[in-house]
C-alpha cells in the first residue's frame, strides 16, 4: 500500500507512487530522470507548513530532509550555502555560533530554506524583505536532469524567477543565502485600540525597523510588536516568563480557547475579549532570531495577501466592517506585517512596498465563507495570494497583478516543456 504523506495543518494528503529522501543533488537528479522514464510528475516535500496542495503528487514525492547540511560559509563575503532541506532553525543555530544571522525571518523556524523560499515567506521590515530577496544564488536540477547554479549575474532571468519558483522550474538542491553580523533586537510589545494603529499607522511603520500588530476579531483591540535594533546589552525575558507568555498562555491556554469557540461560535467574541485583555505589555532586548520568532504548537488554517501598502489601513477597516455585520466567528487574530519591495518575479512584494494581512482558523473549524468574504476585500485591492497559503485564485487572476508573470511561465515553458514538476496546484496558479 502506498505510503501516504499529509502536510502540518492536516487539510492536505498525497498517496505517491514512491516516496524518497535523497541525499545529495546527484541522487536528485537520477530520481527526475527515473521518474521522467515511468511517465511519472516530481515534487518536493519540506516542512509541509504550505496550506495549498504545492506538495501534492501522485507521482514521486522527494522529501527533502536527506539534504539538510550546511555546506559552506564565507564570513568575510557574508554568503552561507545550506543543503534545500536543512531547517531554519538549524541554519540560526549555526549562523549564531559564527557571530552572524540572516537579516529578517518569519515567525516560524521549522521551514527548510528551499520551501520558505520557493513560496515566498517573509516576515516584516521596513528596509529589509522575504527571505527570497536575501538569496544570492540557486543550486538547482532541472527536469532532463541536468544541474543549473543561477545568481544576480550568471542566469540572472532563472535567478529572479526561481528564488520564488513554487517549484516549477527544478528541484531546489542547495540556497546561498547572504548574511549580516549578529545583532540585537528591542522588543516593545504593547496593547493599543486598533483604531489608533490604523490612524498612525505611516508613523508606526515608518518609525521602526520591524513593525507589526495582531488584530482580534469583534474586539477593538490590537497588539502591536516594534522590533529595533540596538547596541545591548540583552535583556531577554526570564525564562519563567517566557514560558509562562509564550508556551503557557500562548500555546496551551490559547489552544483550549480555540477549542472552546469552535465548540461553541457564540462565544467566540466573548473569547476574543478575554484574549485582547490578557495581553501583558514587555519590552526585552534578545538576539535577532528568538526575537522574530514565535513557537506555535497547535494546528490551524491560513489565507494571507499582499496589498499595496499604503491600503492597509482601509484594508483593515473594511474587515472590521465585514467581521462586525458578517456571521464570521473567528478566535485566531488577523496578523499584519510590512516589507520593501522585491524583484522576484512571483515575489508577493514584486515591485511595490507591501502590507500583507493573514487570516487564520483554527483546525477543524469551517472557515470557507470567512476566507472567500476577505478574499474580495483583497481582491479588489490588487493583492496577491501567498503561494503557499489559502487562496482561489487561478492563473487568469494571477496573470493581472504580477508584472512578469508572462515572463516566469515562458521560462517554465522552455525548461519544463512535459510538466516534470507540475501538479493539480500548479495548473491552477500557472496554467496548464
Amino acid at each position: 500500500m502506498a505510503e501516504t504523506w499529509r502536510n502540518w495543518a492536516g487539510n492536505q494528503r498525497a498517496r505517491p507512487r514512491r516516496i524518497l529522501v535523497p541525499r545529495s543533488a546527484e541522487e536528485v537528479a537520477r530520481a527526475v530522470v527515473a521518474a521522467a522514464g515511468d511517465g511519472l510528475r516530481v515534487r518536493v516535500a519540506g516542512s509541509g507548513h504550505s496550506f495549498t496542495g504545492a506538495a501534492v503528487t501522485d507521482g514521486v514525492l522527494l522529501r527533502s530532509e536527506g539534504l539538510s547540511r550546511v555546506r559552506s560559509l564565507d564570513a568575510a563575503r557574508g554568503l552561507v550555502t545550506v543543503e534545500a532541506g536543512c531547517r531554519l532553525d538549524t541554519l540560526n543555530a549555526y549562523l549564531a555560533g559564527h557571530g552572524l544571522a540572516l537579516a529578517n525571518l518569519g515567525d516560524i523556524t521549522a521551514q527548510t530554506a528551499a520551501g520558505a523560499i520557493q513560496t515566498a515567506t517573509h516576515g516584516t521590515g521596513r528596509t529589509v524583505g522575504g527571505l527570497a530577496s536575501q538569496v544570492h544564488a540557486l543550486e538547482l536540477v532541472l527536469a532532463d536532469g541536468s544541474a543549473a547554479v543561477c545568481s544576480a549575474e550568471r542566469e540572472p532571468d532563472l535567478f529572479h524567477a526561481a528564488r520564488v519558483g513554487l517549484g516549477a522550474l527544478g528541484v531546489v538542491t542547495a540556497v546561498t543565502f547572504r548574511v549580516v553580523p549578529a545583532f540585537l533586537l528591542r522588543a516593545v510589545e504593547r496593547a493599543m485600540p486598533l483604531d489608533e494603529v490604523l490612524d498612525r499607522l505611516d508613523e508606526l511603520h515608518g518609525g521602526n525597523d520591524h513593525f507589526e500588530f495582531f488584530w482580534f476579531p469583534h474586539t477593538g483591540a490590537a497588539l502591536t510588536k516594534r522590533n529595533n535594533r540596538v547596541e545591548g546589552p540583552a535583556a531577554p525575558l526570564r525564562p519563567l516568563r517566557a514560558w509562562f507568555d509564550d508556551e503557557f498562555l500562548g500555546n496551551s491556554v490559547y489552544d483550549l480557547m480555540n477549542r472552546l469557540g469552535r465548540r461553541v461560535p457564540a462565544a467566540t467574541p466573548l473569547l476574543n475579549r478575554c484574549a485582547a485583555g490578557a495581553l501583558g505589555a514587555r519590552d526585552y532586548t534578545d538576539a535577532s532570531a528568538r526575537v522574530f520568532t514565535t513557537p506555535r504548537r497547535f494546528r490551524f488554517v491560513e489565507m494571507e495577501y499582499a496589498i499595496p501598502r499604503a491600503q492597509a489601513a482601509g484594508a483593515l477597516r473594511a474587515v472590521r466592517a465585514l467581521v462586525e455585520r458578517g456571521p464570521y466567528r473567528t478566535t485566531m487574530p488577523l496578523e499584519v506585517r510590512f516589507t520593501p519591495a522585491d524583484d522576484a518575479w512571483l515575489a508577493t512584494s514584486h515591485g511595490r512596498d507591501t502590507a500583507y494581512v493573514a487570516a487564520h482558523v483554527y483546525r477543524g473549524a469551517p472557515y470557507r465563507g470567512y476566507f472567500g468574504a476577505l478574499e474580495e476585500v483583497f481582491t479588489g485591492l490588487g493583492g496577491r495570494p501567498h503561494w503557499g497559503k489559502l487562496h482561489t485564485l487561478d492563473a487568469g487572476r494571477l496573470r493581472t497583478v504580477y508584472p512578469r508573470f508572462d515572463d516566469f511561465v515562458g521560462l517554465r515553458d522552455r525548461l519544463d516543456p512535459g510538466r516534470r514538476f507540475g501538479n493539480a496546484y500548479l495548473e491552477r496558479v500557472l496554467g496548464s
